[in-house]
Protein backbone atom coordinates (compact mmCIF):
# COMPACT_ATOMS: atom_id res chain seq x y z
CA UNK A 1 0.00 0.00 0.00
CA UNK A 2 1.32 3.02 -0.85
CA UNK A 3 2.47 5.77 1.59
CA UNK A 4 2.85 8.59 -0.13
CA UNK A 5 -0.44 11.15 0.60
CA UNK A 6 -3.41 9.76 -1.96
CA UNK A 7 -4.43 12.41 -4.61
CA UNK A 8 -8.53 13.42 -3.76
CA UNK A 9 -10.94 12.44 -5.60
CA UNK A 10 -8.62 9.97 -7.55
CA UNK A 11 -9.82 7.65 -10.42
CA UNK A 12 -8.93 4.46 -10.95
CA UNK A 13 -7.14 3.89 -14.43
CA UNK A 14 -6.58 0.69 -16.37
CA UNK A 15 -3.07 1.65 -16.58
CA UNK A 16 -2.68 0.19 -12.90
CA UNK A 17 -2.78 -3.61 -13.45
CA UNK A 18 -0.07 -2.78 -16.18
CA UNK A 19 1.85 -1.10 -13.71
CA UNK A 20 1.43 -3.23 -11.20
CA UNK A 21 2.70 -6.21 -13.10
CA UNK A 22 6.04 -4.31 -14.34
CA UNK A 23 6.98 -3.45 -10.44
CA UNK A 24 6.82 -7.01 -9.88
CA UNK A 25 9.03 -8.03 -12.59
CA UNK A 26 11.42 -5.02 -12.94
CA UNK A 27 13.54 -3.01 -10.90
CA UNK A 28 12.39 0.47 -12.44
CA UNK A 29 9.04 1.45 -14.73
CA UNK A 30 8.37 4.55 -16.78
CA UNK A 31 5.17 5.83 -16.65
CA UNK A 32 5.15 7.63 -19.95
CA UNK A 33 2.35 9.94 -21.62
CA UNK A 34 1.53 13.55 -22.14
CA UNK A 35 1.48 15.87 -19.57
CA UNK A 36 -2.13 16.02 -17.16
CA UNK A 37 -3.51 12.68 -18.27
CA UNK A 38 -3.10 11.26 -14.58
CA UNK A 39 0.91 9.86 -14.62
CA UNK A 40 1.60 11.42 -11.28
CA UNK A 41 -1.78 10.40 -9.76
CA UNK A 42 -1.69 6.91 -10.95
CA UNK A 43 1.70 6.28 -9.81
CA UNK A 44 1.56 7.52 -6.30
CA UNK A 45 -0.69 4.59 -5.84
CA UNK A 46 1.79 2.25 -5.96
CA UNK A 47 4.90 4.91 -4.59
CA UNK A 48 6.37 4.76 -1.08
CA UNK A 49 8.00 7.95 -1.78
CA UNK A 50 8.77 10.53 -3.68
CA UNK A 51 11.08 13.05 -5.36
CA UNK A 52 9.01 15.97 -7.14
CA UNK A 53 11.39 16.95 -10.08
CA UNK A 54 8.80 19.33 -12.27
CA UNK A 55 8.88 22.87 -10.45
CA UNK A 56 11.49 21.96 -7.82
CA UNK A 57 14.52 23.84 -7.73
CA UNK A 58 15.53 22.50 -4.80
CA UNK A 59 14.99 18.77 -5.17
CA UNK A 60 17.02 19.25 -8.91
CA UNK A 61 20.11 20.73 -7.15
CA UNK A 62 19.82 18.50 -4.40
CA UNK A 63 20.38 15.60 -6.86
CA UNK A 64 23.48 17.15 -8.61
CA UNK A 65 25.25 17.45 -5.64
CA UNK A 66 24.05 14.20 -4.41
CA UNK A 67 22.05 12.26 -6.91
CA UNK A 68 22.67 8.67 -4.49
CA UNK A 69 20.67 10.92 -1.05
CA UNK A 70 17.82 11.86 -3.18
CA UNK A 71 17.53 8.02 -4.47
CA UNK A 72 17.28 7.13 -1.46
CA UNK A 73 14.34 6.45 0.61
CA UNK A 74 10.82 3.70 0.87
CA UNK A 75 10.10 2.14 -2.27
CA UNK A 76 8.80 2.23 -5.08
CA UNK A 77 10.13 5.47 -4.80
CA UNK A 78 8.70 7.77 -7.35
CA UNK A 79 10.99 9.89 -9.50
CA UNK A 80 7.94 12.32 -11.20
CA UNK A 81 9.32 14.43 -14.39
CA UNK A 82 12.70 12.44 -14.13
CA UNK A 83 13.60 13.70 -17.55
CA UNK A 84 13.91 17.53 -16.22
CA UNK A 85 17.48 16.39 -14.16
CA UNK A 86 20.34 15.34 -16.17
CA UNK A 87 21.83 12.30 -14.98
CA UNK A 88 19.00 10.47 -13.60
CA UNK A 89 18.37 7.68 -15.74
CA UNK A 90 22.25 6.60 -15.24
CA UNK A 91 21.73 7.19 -11.39
CA UNK A 92 18.74 4.78 -11.02
CA UNK A 93 20.18 2.10 -13.69
CA UNK A 94 23.22 1.88 -11.49
CA UNK A 95 20.91 1.72 -8.24
CA UNK A 96 18.87 -1.12 -9.68
CA UNK A 97 22.59 -2.78 -10.39
CA UNK A 98 23.26 -2.47 -7.28
CA UNK A 99 19.91 -3.92 -5.86
CA UNK A 100 18.63 -7.13 -6.82
CA UNK A 101 15.23 -5.96 -5.52
CA UNK A 102 12.02 -5.52 -8.04
CA UNK A 103 9.97 -2.81 -7.81
CA UNK A 104 13.14 0.21 -6.95
CA UNK A 105 11.97 2.98 -9.18
CA UNK A 106 8.98 4.44 -10.41
CA UNK A 107 9.69 6.98 -12.81
CA UNK A 108 7.43 9.52 -14.63
CA UNK A 109 7.65 11.59 -17.96
CA UNK A 110 5.54 13.78 -20.35
CA UNK A 111 8.45 13.62 -22.87
CA UNK A 112 10.82 11.31 -24.67
CA UNK A 113 13.99 12.97 -23.44
CA UNK A 114 17.01 13.26 -25.86
CA UNK A 115 18.75 9.97 -26.59
CA UNK A 116 22.08 10.57 -25.02
CA UNK A 117 20.02 10.51 -21.64
CA UNK A 118 18.71 7.18 -22.23
CA UNK A 119 22.45 5.72 -24.19
CA UNK A 120 23.15 3.44 -21.05
CA UNK A 121 20.61 1.04 -21.81
CA UNK A 122 17.57 -0.19 -19.51
CA UNK A 123 17.15 -3.46 -20.47
CA UNK A 124 16.34 -5.97 -18.48
CA UNK A 125 15.95 -3.41 -15.51
CA UNK A 126 13.53 -0.85 -17.03
CA UNK A 127 9.54 -1.33 -18.53
CA UNK A 128 7.58 1.08 -19.42
CA UNK A 129 4.05 1.64 -19.27
CA UNK A 130 2.07 4.63 -21.71
CA UNK A 131 -0.75 6.22 -20.13
CA UNK A 132 -3.12 8.18 -22.14
CA UNK A 133 -5.87 10.61 -21.87
CA UNK A 134 -9.21 8.83 -19.66
CA UNK A 135 -11.09 6.42 -21.53
CA UNK A 136 -14.97 6.45 -21.68
CA UNK A 137 -14.84 3.13 -19.82
CA UNK A 138 -12.40 5.00 -16.98
CA UNK A 139 -14.61 8.12 -17.15
CA UNK A 140 -18.22 6.82 -16.56
CA UNK A 141 -18.94 7.67 -19.58
CA UNK A 142 -19.22 3.87 -21.33
CA UNK A 143 -21.17 0.83 -20.18
CA UNK A 144 -18.37 -1.71 -20.56
CA UNK A 145 -20.90 -4.04 -21.98
CA UNK A 146 -18.73 -4.57 -25.22
CA UNK A 147 -14.77 -5.61 -24.99
CA UNK A 148 -12.63 -5.15 -27.03
CA UNK A 149 -11.25 -8.73 -26.10
CA UNK A 150 -14.23 -10.21 -26.50
CA UNK A 151 -14.53 -8.92 -29.85
CA UNK A 152 -11.40 -10.38 -30.68
CA UNK A 153 -12.27 -13.94 -29.84
CA UNK A 154 -15.11 -13.33 -32.32
CA UNK A 155 -18.25 -13.52 -29.53
CA UNK A 156 -21.36 -11.94 -30.74
CA UNK A 157 -21.85 -8.73 -29.84
CA UNK A 158 -24.93 -7.07 -27.91
CA UNK A 159 -25.60 -3.86 -25.57
CA UNK A 160 -28.23 -2.38 -24.54
CA UNK A 161 -28.47 1.25 -25.30
CA UNK A 162 -26.38 3.35 -23.41
CA UNK A 163 -28.07 6.38 -21.06
CA UNK A 164 -25.21 8.64 -23.02
CA UNK A 165 -26.50 10.35 -25.74
CA UNK A 166 -25.05 12.33 -28.94
CA UNK A 167 -24.88 15.67 -26.89
CA UNK A 168 -22.64 13.90 -24.13
CA UNK A 169 -20.59 12.38 -26.55
CA UNK A 170 -19.91 15.33 -28.03
CA UNK A 171 -19.38 16.85 -24.56
CA UNK A 172 -17.04 14.08 -23.73
CA UNK A 173 -14.66 15.20 -27.15
CA UNK A 174 -14.96 18.58 -26.38
CA UNK A 175 -14.24 18.08 -22.27
CA UNK A 176 -11.30 15.29 -22.90
CA UNK A 177 -10.40 12.70 -20.97
CA UNK A 178 -8.09 14.51 -18.84
CA UNK A 179 -8.36 13.87 -14.91
CA UNK A 180 -8.22 17.05 -13.58
CA UNK A 181 -10.84 18.60 -16.06
CA UNK A 182 -13.63 15.84 -15.44
CA UNK A 183 -16.15 18.12 -13.51
CA UNK A 184 -15.79 20.54 -14.51
CA UNK A 185 -18.33 22.33 -17.59
CA UNK A 186 -16.94 21.97 -21.60
CA UNK A 187 -16.16 26.09 -21.84
CA UNK A 188 -13.79 26.13 -18.88
CA UNK A 189 -11.99 22.59 -20.05
CA UNK A 190 -11.08 24.42 -23.02
CA UNK A 191 -9.60 27.26 -21.51
CA UNK A 192 -7.75 25.30 -19.64
CA UNK A 193 -6.41 23.35 -22.43
CA UNK A 194 -6.44 26.64 -24.77
CA UNK A 195 -3.38 27.49 -22.48
CA UNK A 196 -1.62 23.95 -22.37
CA UNK A 197 -1.39 24.32 -25.93
CA UNK A 198 0.16 27.53 -25.59
CA UNK A 199 2.53 26.72 -22.87
CA UNK A 200 3.09 23.54 -25.47
CA UNK A 201 4.17 25.79 -28.32
CA UNK A 202 6.00 28.59 -25.89
CA UNK A 203 8.14 26.24 -23.87
CA UNK A 204 7.93 22.77 -24.07
CA UNK A 205 9.01 22.09 -27.78
CA UNK A 206 12.36 23.41 -26.78
CA UNK A 207 12.68 22.00 -23.71
CA UNK A 208 12.41 18.42 -24.79
CA UNK A 209 15.32 18.38 -26.50
CA UNK A 210 16.65 21.49 -25.85
CA UNK A 211 16.73 22.75 -29.42
CA UNK A 212 15.20 25.99 -29.72
CA UNK A 213 11.84 26.66 -31.67
CA UNK A 214 9.55 29.06 -33.11
CA UNK A 215 6.29 29.22 -30.84
CA UNK A 216 4.32 30.72 -32.99
CA UNK A 217 5.83 28.34 -35.97
CA UNK A 218 4.64 25.59 -33.28
CA UNK A 219 1.18 26.92 -32.96
CA UNK A 220 0.57 27.24 -36.62
CA UNK A 221 1.53 23.55 -37.10
CA UNK A 222 -0.74 22.28 -34.25
CA UNK A 223 -4.07 24.44 -36.11
CA UNK A 224 -2.65 22.65 -38.89
CA UNK A 225 -3.39 19.27 -37.49
CA UNK A 226 -6.21 20.17 -35.61
CA UNK A 227 -7.58 20.93 -39.01
CA UNK A 228 -6.40 17.47 -40.60
CA UNK A 229 -6.86 15.92 -37.77
CA UNK A 230 -7.41 11.97 -38.57
CA UNK A 231 -6.20 11.85 -42.03
CA UNK A 232 -3.12 10.94 -43.71
CA UNK A 233 -1.51 14.73 -44.41
CA UNK A 234 1.82 14.67 -45.28
CA UNK A 235 4.67 17.36 -44.61
CA UNK A 236 3.74 19.07 -47.80
CA UNK A 237 0.20 19.38 -47.00
CA UNK A 238 0.86 20.86 -43.27
CA UNK A 239 4.01 22.79 -44.09
CA UNK A 240 1.50 24.62 -46.94
CA UNK A 241 -1.37 25.07 -44.85
CA UNK A 242 0.45 26.32 -41.75
CA UNK A 243 2.67 28.24 -43.93
CA UNK A 244 6.21 26.12 -42.98
CA UNK A 245 8.64 24.59 -44.13
CA UNK A 246 8.78 21.00 -45.04
CA UNK A 247 11.58 20.97 -42.53
CA UNK A 248 10.04 22.49 -39.82
CA UNK A 249 7.13 20.60 -39.90
CA UNK A 250 9.15 17.46 -39.92
CA UNK A 251 10.96 19.03 -36.52
CA UNK A 252 7.69 20.06 -34.88
CA UNK A 253 6.16 17.45 -35.28
CA UNK A 254 8.76 14.73 -34.31
CA UNK A 255 8.76 17.16 -30.80
CA UNK A 256 5.30 17.02 -30.31
CA UNK A 257 5.28 13.22 -30.82
CA UNK A 258 8.35 13.00 -27.88
CA UNK A 259 5.83 15.20 -25.89
CA UNK A 260 3.03 12.72 -26.11
CA UNK A 261 0.19 15.67 -27.81
CA UNK A 262 0.28 13.88 -31.14
CA UNK A 263 0.20 10.03 -32.16
CA UNK A 264 -0.31 8.08 -35.71
CA UNK A 265 -1.73 5.18 -36.29
CA UNK A 266 0.35 3.18 -39.04
CA UNK A 267 -0.32 1.78 -42.56
CA UNK A 268 -1.38 -1.19 -42.18
CA UNK A 269 0.50 -3.32 -44.13
CA UNK A 270 -1.55 -7.23 -44.92
CA UNK A 271 -0.93 -9.30 -48.06
CA UNK A 272 -3.48 -8.79 -50.86
CA UNK A 273 -5.60 -10.56 -53.26
CA UNK A 274 -4.80 -8.06 -55.81
CA UNK A 275 -2.00 -5.76 -57.00
CA UNK A 276 -3.78 -2.40 -56.10
CA UNK A 277 -0.90 -0.86 -54.16
CA UNK A 278 -1.19 0.18 -50.67
CA UNK A 279 -0.87 3.69 -49.01
CA UNK A 280 1.99 3.98 -46.89
CA UNK A 281 1.33 7.38 -44.99
CA UNK A 282 0.17 7.20 -41.36
CA UNK A 283 -2.75 8.75 -40.07
CA UNK A 284 -2.33 11.03 -37.21
CA UNK A 285 -4.53 11.65 -34.02
CA UNK A 286 -3.98 14.08 -30.78
CA UNK A 287 -3.57 12.68 -27.52
CA UNK A 288 -7.09 13.80 -26.97
CA UNK A 289 -9.74 15.03 -29.45
CA UNK A 290 -10.19 18.06 -27.17
CA UNK A 291 -7.09 19.32 -28.12
CA UNK A 292 -7.97 19.67 -31.55
CA UNK A 293 -10.97 21.54 -30.25
CA UNK A 294 -9.34 23.84 -28.57
CA UNK A 295 -6.41 24.52 -31.23
CA UNK A 296 -9.48 25.71 -33.50
CA UNK A 297 -11.49 27.43 -30.74
CA UNK A 298 -14.60 26.35 -32.23
CA UNK A 299 -16.63 25.38 -29.36
CA UNK A 300 -18.87 23.41 -28.44
CA UNK A 301 -21.85 24.61 -30.35
CA UNK A 302 -20.46 24.78 -33.46
CA UNK A 303 -19.11 21.56 -33.53
CA UNK A 304 -22.28 19.93 -32.88
CA UNK A 305 -23.66 22.10 -36.18
CA UNK A 306 -20.72 21.12 -37.75
CA UNK A 307 -21.00 17.46 -38.38
CA UNK A 308 -18.58 16.46 -41.00
CA UNK A 309 -15.59 18.24 -38.93
CA UNK A 310 -17.58 16.62 -35.64
CA UNK A 311 -16.87 12.95 -37.61
CA UNK A 312 -12.70 13.66 -37.65
CA UNK A 313 -13.22 14.60 -33.91
CA UNK A 314 -15.32 11.55 -32.76
CA UNK A 315 -12.98 9.19 -34.64
CA UNK A 316 -9.73 10.76 -32.39
CA UNK A 317 -11.81 10.12 -30.03
CA UNK A 318 -12.18 6.06 -30.93
CA UNK A 319 -8.62 6.20 -31.45
CA UNK A 320 -7.71 7.60 -28.18
CA UNK A 321 -9.73 4.35 -26.56
CA UNK A 322 -9.13 2.27 -28.90
CA UNK A 323 -5.21 2.64 -28.31
CA UNK A 324 -6.10 1.58 -24.87
CA UNK A 325 -7.74 -0.61 -25.17
CA UNK A 326 -5.47 -2.49 -27.58
CA UNK A 327 -2.69 -2.41 -25.34
CA UNK A 328 -4.32 -4.05 -22.75
CA UNK A 329 -5.06 -6.88 -25.33
CA UNK A 330 -1.43 -6.85 -26.72
CA UNK A 331 -2.65 -5.06 -29.87
CA UNK A 332 -1.24 -2.66 -32.15
CA UNK A 333 -3.90 -0.03 -33.92
CA UNK A 334 -2.78 0.57 -37.69
CA UNK A 335 -5.21 2.30 -40.32
CA UNK A 336 -5.94 0.53 -43.98
CA UNK A 337 -5.85 2.70 -47.22
CA UNK A 338 -5.41 1.34 -50.56
CA UNK A 339 -5.11 3.31 -54.16
CA UNK A 340 -8.50 2.09 -54.67
CA UNK A 341 -10.33 4.18 -52.20
CA UNK A 342 -11.09 1.03 -49.98
CA UNK A 343 -10.48 1.98 -46.36
CA UNK A 344 -10.72 0.95 -42.72
CA UNK A 345 -10.71 3.28 -40.19
CA UNK A 346 -8.52 1.54 -37.69
CA UNK A 347 -7.35 -2.27 -37.59
CA UNK A 348 -6.49 -3.96 -34.28
CA UNK A 349 -4.21 -6.86 -34.69
CA UNK A 350 -2.82 -9.22 -31.88
CA UNK A 351 1.17 -8.91 -31.78
CA UNK A 352 1.26 -12.25 -30.88
CA UNK A 353 -0.77 -14.50 -33.32
CA UNK A 354 -1.55 -12.03 -35.86
CA UNK A 355 -5.42 -12.03 -34.83
CA UNK A 356 -7.36 -9.24 -35.93
CA UNK A 357 -10.55 -7.40 -36.53
CA UNK A 358 -11.59 -3.91 -38.84
CA UNK A 359 -13.23 -1.20 -37.76
CA UNK A 360 -14.83 1.45 -38.93
CA UNK A 361 -16.26 4.72 -37.55
CA UNK A 362 -19.17 6.10 -38.07
CA UNK A 363 -21.50 9.19 -35.89
CA UNK A 364 -24.34 7.04 -36.69
CA UNK A 365 -27.49 6.61 -39.25
CA UNK A 366 -28.60 3.38 -41.18
CA UNK A 367 -27.14 4.31 -44.17
CA UNK A 368 -23.97 5.62 -42.72
CA UNK A 369 -23.99 2.23 -40.65
CA UNK A 370 -24.62 -0.10 -44.25
CA UNK A 371 -21.63 1.90 -46.31
CA UNK A 372 -19.51 0.94 -43.32
CA UNK A 373 -20.12 -2.36 -43.36
CA UNK A 374 -20.09 -3.10 -47.34
CA UNK A 375 -16.61 -1.49 -46.79
CA UNK A 376 -15.72 -3.83 -43.99
CA UNK A 377 -16.93 -6.55 -46.03
CA UNK A 378 -14.96 -5.34 -49.63
CA UNK A 379 -12.05 -5.67 -47.35
CA UNK A 380 -12.42 -8.89 -45.48
CA UNK A 381 -12.95 -10.36 -49.72
CA UNK A 382 -9.38 -8.37 -50.60
CA UNK A 383 -7.12 -9.43 -48.04
CA UNK A 384 -5.17 -12.57 -48.92
CA UNK A 385 -6.23 -14.43 -45.24
CA UNK A 386 -4.46 -17.55 -46.29
CA UNK A 387 -1.29 -16.14 -43.83
CA UNK A 388 -3.24 -14.30 -41.24
CA UNK A 389 -6.38 -15.82 -41.36
CA UNK A 390 -9.93 -13.89 -41.64
CA UNK A 391 -11.04 -11.50 -39.06
CA UNK A 392 -12.04 -12.32 -35.66
CA UNK A 393 -14.98 -9.34 -36.26
CA UNK A 394 -15.66 -6.97 -38.40
CA UNK A 395 -17.20 -3.78 -36.17
CA UNK A 396 -18.39 -0.33 -36.98
CA UNK A 397 -18.04 1.83 -33.90
CA UNK A 398 -20.85 4.36 -33.72
CA UNK A 399 -21.42 7.81 -31.34
CA UNK A 400 -24.83 6.13 -29.67
CA UNK A 401 -27.26 3.41 -30.30
CA UNK A 402 -27.55 -0.28 -29.37
CA UNK A 403 -24.98 -3.15 -29.48
CA UNK A 404 -25.75 -5.60 -32.18
CA UNK A 405 -24.94 -8.66 -35.13
CA UNK A 406 -26.03 -7.51 -38.42
CA UNK A 407 -27.67 -10.27 -41.15
CA UNK A 408 -24.36 -9.95 -42.85
CA UNK A 409 -22.03 -10.88 -39.70
CA UNK A 410 -20.71 -7.56 -39.40
CA UNK A 411 -21.44 -6.17 -35.37
CA UNK A 412 -22.30 -2.41 -34.39
CA UNK A 413 -21.49 -1.20 -31.33
CA UNK A 414 -21.25 2.48 -29.41
CA UNK A 415 -18.08 4.12 -28.26
CA UNK A 416 -20.03 4.29 -25.10
CA UNK A 417 -21.03 0.06 -24.73
CA UNK A 418 -16.77 -0.31 -25.58
CA UNK A 419 -14.68 -1.51 -22.70
CA UNK A 420 -10.78 -3.66 -23.03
Amino acid sequence: MSTVAPTPGYRSRLAEASIASALSAVGAVVVEGPRACGKTWTARQFANSEVLFDGSDEQRLAFSVDPARILDGPTPRLLDEWHLVPGTWNAMRRACDDRPDKGIFLLTGSAVPPDDMTRHSGAGRVRRVRMRAMTLAESGHSTGDVSLGSVLAGEPVSAAKPEAGFDDVVECAVRGGWPGLADVPPAAAQENLSAYLNEIARTDVSRVDSVRRDPAGVSALIRSLARNVSSEAGYSTLADDADLNRASVKAYLEALERLFVTERAPAWQPRLMSRVPLRQAPKRFFADPSLAVAALEIGIDRLRSELSYYGLIFENLVMRDLLVYADINGCGVHHYRDKSGLEADAIVQRRSDGTWIGIEVKLGGAEAVDRAAGSLLRLQSTVDTSRIGPPAKLLVITSTGYGYERPDGVAVAPITALSP
